[in-house]
């Protein structure tokens, strides 16, 4: 029998390539939207209705399907309003509850959940490198955000599922994501690094995001994994590459952080704060990145 997988967010930046791949190697795909109207149905991938804000699910989504890959949530690079804030973490939250408690009242031959988590959990720091075997102790906002996302997921371990968290850095893709905002200035020749720009970017090719669902997937592991490459760059070294890529000057000096704050409010942390993420565990284990250095993968992702 053809292998299943149920995705949520499959619609997504990483969600559509992960389904691209998923179809490659012969894995069919069901997914969930909350619009009706995205709802497609054919051999190798079909639609299914939920609200998790009313608690509704189709739970014929679940039929044949042996895994579950989560990518559900709000996006957070949107101002950070105290109404926004619950809508970050609920959207993250509700959608895994509702999962899991429709599951505990159903037959079903799910095996494995992988759900999306963030590198956020770990502080901002300049000279520590991060491992998973990090003990989480930051009180911040997004920490809290990773914290909660990921203590919903751990609840399928008590279903007798094996459970996967991926942390994800920044993702580089073509036209999406946050490389488009971060081009925008430099393209108009008013570039240039962000604070102090020693901020670390731990970051990751779209293409390499989705083949580490599926590597987790097809040899069933389990545990905390950071999906980021290889060599993460501080800030000032990626906007200097993306510059001479484009050919744009950059405008200097550094662009204050408190202007950065000025404009953006708390959500200034995404920019001015940053993380040095290690890859060893997903290498140890096998996985091979495509895009291992910053400039292949901006080569890629910035080719017209």
């Amino acid at each position: 029998m053809k292998k299943k997988v149920l995705i949520t967010g499959a619609t997504g930046l990483v969600g559509s390539e992960l389904v691209n791949q998923c179809h490659k190697n012969g894995i069919a795909v069901h997914y969930l939207t909350t619009s009706k109207e995205k709802i497609e149905n054919t051999d190798n991938y079909k639609g299914f209705y939920w609200n998790p804000k009313k608690g509704e699910i189709d739970a014929k989504v679940f039929e044949g399907v042996t895994a579950v890959i989560n990518l559900a949530g709000a996006t957070i690079a949107k101002r950070w309003t105290d109404s926004y804030k619950k809508t970050i973490i609920d959207s993250r939250v509700t959608s895994i509850n509702l999962l899991y408690d429709t599951l505990q009242k159903i037959d079903h031959n799910i095996v494995h959940f992988i759900s999306a988590s963030g590198i956020n959990i770990y502080p901002n720091s300049k000279t520590k490198l991060y491992t998973e075997e990090y003990k989480a102790t930051d009180d911040s906002f997004l920490a809290n955000v990773v914290s909660s996302w990921e203590a919903a997921t751990a609840k399928f371990k008590n279903a007798g599922m094996e459970v996967t968290k991926v942390r994800t850095g920044m993702v580089l893709a073509k036209g999406a994501g946050a490389l488009p905002q971060i081009i925008k200035p430099i393209k108009l020749g008013i570039g240039a690094p962000l604070g102090s720009g020693e901020q670390w970017q731990s970051w990751i090719h779209i293409e390499d995001i989705a083949a580490i669902y599926l590597f987790l997937l097809n040899n069933q592991l389990e545990g905390k994994f950071n999906a980021v490459a290889p060599n993460p760059v501080q800030n000032k070294k990626m906007t200097r590459m993306i510059a001479s890529k484009l050919d744009s000057p950059l405008w200097l000096p550094n662009i204050p952080a408190f202007v950065l704050k000025l404009v953006l409010g708390e959500m200034s942390v995404l920019v001015l704060e940053g993380q040095l993420v290690s890859s060893k565990k997903l290498e140890k284990l096998g996985y091979q990145f495509k895009y291992y250095n910053l400039d292949n993968a901006l080569e890629d992702v910035l080719k017209e």
